[in-house]
Order: structure tokens, then sequence, then C-alpha cells
């Protein structure tokens, strides 16, 4: 097997030092993909080639960025059978899961082209006569993007959609889970004709991670990072990136919650539940992590769940006859498999699931679930959801808020202005009354709050953490000083 090679300057090159690492697939054990792994030399190599194609690349005009990223999309779109390919041998994801990223990957990509245009400022009057005042947004260098594995072509794409619209260069860390499948995104847009150095990408070993992002950061060509992942790596790149005063748009972390109202739609509120719980196997940002349900209708509820769960069985992704997939190794699995144990030693009710046989979990619903359980604040990231019983609005909202994260919650009630004022006390950037915690759409504003992270992803927002605003104005002349 060949290896992936580093790109720079639209130029593929093995590591300086000849170094490669091997990414495992979760499943068979065998070698997914073989990448290059980069030295501390190669991230500057990137970073510089970034630097230097920046003058050009932020002057050009909306229509050129447009037109490119518009192209990018149509090519994103056709490599799907490439990407349902390595997402399955890298992460083990089903078909359906690697369509739906490239469906909405491509969706961020024409979003990102419509912003070219949206990149606008202001004229602010001013109080010195004869003064054109006026608030402009430019780009603001270049940027360091980070995405994840999980949702690979999503997430991948959206790192760097916004910052290349609003005329920044990127330098890609690509993900050493995924390397392949991020790859393929740096292909599309440099295929779609981005100019050479606007885009850049750096693979690296596991091992060598904490040198490279550290270099990176410290480049001081590098004005922006963005980083999606866990909130444990998340703090650490948020530290480094104050020491050097650079900006940093965080996506991490999740323990979202759905409220079950008394008044819910229990066949709604269940179909949402079993989705964000269990699409991807549990492991996307926004999963359904806890289900906050009132008493009223706990048993009903928990019962249909169950019911639920049980149709939903994980299996081999490549053979494509289960809804579920495997989990993205055996260490997660084992992790996952210890948190329910955790639970139903503390008195949780196994209500469905709970088998963990290699890296396939099966769809798992825990009852009863109190606060002395691991998985009642730990993040599982796995196809396993716990039911928490309340006995009223002031206490769902309370177990709800009761996490160090925020990021997406859900609420489902029939009288929706309850619902809403529900959703307003919830500490999380997202919140959908009668809708699944997991949605995203490309130009949406996309964030969390508390362990979750801070700024935005999507649409007008993501305009404003990948460019500087800048005040600037027009003077007559005819100005009188004090000395």
């Amino acid at each position: 097997m060949d290896a992936l090679g580093l790109i720079i300057r639209h130029e593929e090159a093995e590591a300086s030092n000849g170094a490669t690492f091997e990414r495992l697939n979760p499943i068979s054990g065998k070698v997914a993909t073989r990448a290059a792994a980069a030295s501390v030399d190669d991230a500057i190599a990137a970073v510089d080639a970034a630097a230097a194609a920046f003058p050009a690349w932020s002057r050009t005009s909306p229509k050129e960025r447009r037109t490119i990223l518009s192209k990018a999309a149509d090519i994103l779109s056709s490599k799907a059978p490439q990407f349902v390919e390595a997402m399955g041998a890298e992460i083990g994801a089903t078909a359906g899961w690697a369509h739906f990223n490239v469906m909405l990957a491509s969706d961020m990509l024409r979003e990102a082209a419509a912003l070219t245009t949206q990149i606008s400022g202001e004229v602010i009057p001013s109080n010195r006569p004869g003064s054109l005042a006026m608030a402009v947004r430019q780009p603001a260098g270049v940027v360091l993007s980070m995405a994840p594995w999980n949702a690979p072509v999503i997430l991948g794409v959206r790192s760097l959609a916004t910052p290349l619209a609003c005329g920044n260069c990127v330098v890609m860390k690509t993900s050493e889970i995924c390397p392949r499948t991020h790859r393929l995104i740096v292909d599309a847009l440099n295929e779609a004709g981005l100019p050479s150095g606007v885009l850049n990408a750096i693979s690296n070993a596991p091992e060598d991670a904490a040198t490279i992002v550290e270099t990176l950061i410290a480049q001081p060509a590098v004005r922006r990072v963005n980083f999606t992942g866990s909130t444990r790596v998340g703090r650490i790149i948020a530290e480094t990136a104050g020491r050097h005063l650079k900006p940093a748009l965080l996506e991490l972390g999740g323990k979202a919650p759905l409220v079950v109202l008394d008044d819910a739609d229990i066949e709604a509120a269940v179909a949402a539940a079993a989705f964000g719980a269990y699409m991807n196997q549990g492991q996307i940002c926004m999963s359904t992590e806890r289900l906050v349900v009132d008493d009223k209708i706990a048993d009903a509820f928990v019962a249909a769940l169950g019911a639920k769960a049980k149709t939903l069985k994980a299996g081999d992704p490549t053979v494509g006859d289960t809804p579920l997939g495997c989990v993205v190794d055996a260490t997660a699995a084992d992790r996952i498999g210890q948190l329910v144990k955790d639970a139903v030693n503390k008195g949780a009710v196994l209500v469905a699931g709970g088998q963990v046989e290699g890296t396939v979990v099966q769809a798992t619903v825990l009852d009863k679930v109190t606060p002395s359980m691991r998985i009642y604040s730990e993040e599982s990231f796995g196809p396993v959801v716990s039911v928490v019983r309340v006995g009223s609005v002031d206490e769902a909202v309370r177990v709800a808020n009761d996490t160090e994260y925020g990021l997406s919650a859900a609420v489902f009630g029939r009288d929706v202005n309850r619902a809403l004022a529900v959703a307003r006390r919830i500490e999380s950037g997202i919140c959908h009354v009668n809708g699944p915690t997991v949605h995203d759409e490309a130009q949406m504003p996309f964030g969390g709050v508390k362990a979750s992270g801070y700024g935005r992803f999507g649409g007008k927002a993501g305009i404003a953490e990948f460019t500087d605003l800048r005040w600037i104005t027009i003077q007559d002349g005819d100005l009188h000083y004090p000395i």
C-alpha cells in the first residue's frame, strides 16, 4: 500500500524524514491507510506556503472564490463512492452515514460560496466633521484547521469552507484516524481550482500530534485556529492558542439532553430519541446522551424506546445488513462497556442492549440513571442513552443543566409555548423544540457553551470568526489640533 503524502503548494510529498504511520480498520484489524507522518519542518513548510499564497488569494474577487467553492461542491459529490470506501475502512462507518456526510458537506461548500458576497461592513456616523468612518471586514491570514473522525466529511469541510470563502489560506491538520477521508476533501478543493498554497494538508503520527499542533499554532503567520474534537484536547488547544494570543473557535464534547415533558407525543419523542442516540453509533457531538423524562409518562416512554432500540441491530458496516455499524476502535467499545456495567452495578435498569463484541456495540437503553453513576456525567460517545426520571418542569431543567457540557438539547411537548419556555432555560448553544438533538444545516450558527466550547461555525456567524473587523476613516484634511 502506497503512503498518502503531505500536500504543500499542490504537490504531494512524503514527510521530510520519510516517516509514515498506519490507521487500522476497526473491524478487520488490517491496515486501512498508510500516510506520511509530518515532521516539525514539514509543518512549518505548510504554514510558509499558505502565508506566501495569502496576499494574492485575499485580493481575489468574490466571484472567483464563489466559482471555486461551487465547483468543489460538485467534485466532492462525485467522490461519494470513494468517501464510502474510505470511511468504512478507516472508522467503520455505514454507507448511509458516508453518503449523508457528503451531501451535507456539499451543501456547506455551496453555502460558503454564497457567503463570499456577504462579507460586509458598515458606515458609522462620526463625531468629527468631514470624516467618513467605516467598519470593514478583511481576511485574517492563515487559518489552522483541525477536524475529527466521527463525521469526517461534514466537519472537515466545515473547518475549511468559510475560512476560504473569506479569503484566508488554510493548513489542515488531518485526523490521525481518518487521513484518507480528509485527504479526499483537500483533493476536491484543489481540483476545483484553488491556487497553489491556498490549501495545504499535514498528516501526522498520533504520538507526534502535540508537537505538530504546538508548532503550527506558534507560527506568526497563523492568525486563527479552529478545532472540533474532545473537550480534553480542546482545553490544550485553547491554552496553546491563548499563550500566542491567537483567537480559537472550539466545538467540543457534549452530553445532550432530550427533555420529555408530561404532554409530549411519546411516539414522536421516541423516534427522535432513537435517531439522536444511535445515529452513527452515537458518535456525534450532538448525540442524545440523556433522556430527562417526566415521571407521569416515563413507563410508557421507556417501554416504547426499549422496543425501538431492540430493532436497531449493530453489525459489520462492510456487510451493510444492519442499521448500525461498529464504534471507532476496541478502546472505545471497552470504555462504553465499562460505563454500562458501572451503571447497572449501581442500580440502573438495562432495558435494551448492553452487548459488546469487539467493536460492535448494540443499541443500549439504561433506565433510572442517577448522579452516582459515571454515565450520568461522562460522555459515552457510543450507542447508549440514559433515562433520568423527574417529577416537575423545574427538576427537568435542573437535570438538563446538570452537566459541564452545553452543545445541543431538545424539548418535547405538545404545548409549544411551554416547551419553548423550557428550551430558553436550558444552557446550550443549540436547542430544538419537538425535534432531535442531532440536527445541522450549513447556514445555521453552530456551537456550544460551557465545556462544549465557544465561537460559531456556519452562515454569517462564521464570517465573524475568520475575518478581522477594522475601523478605517477618510478625513477631509481640514483638521484642527490642540498642539
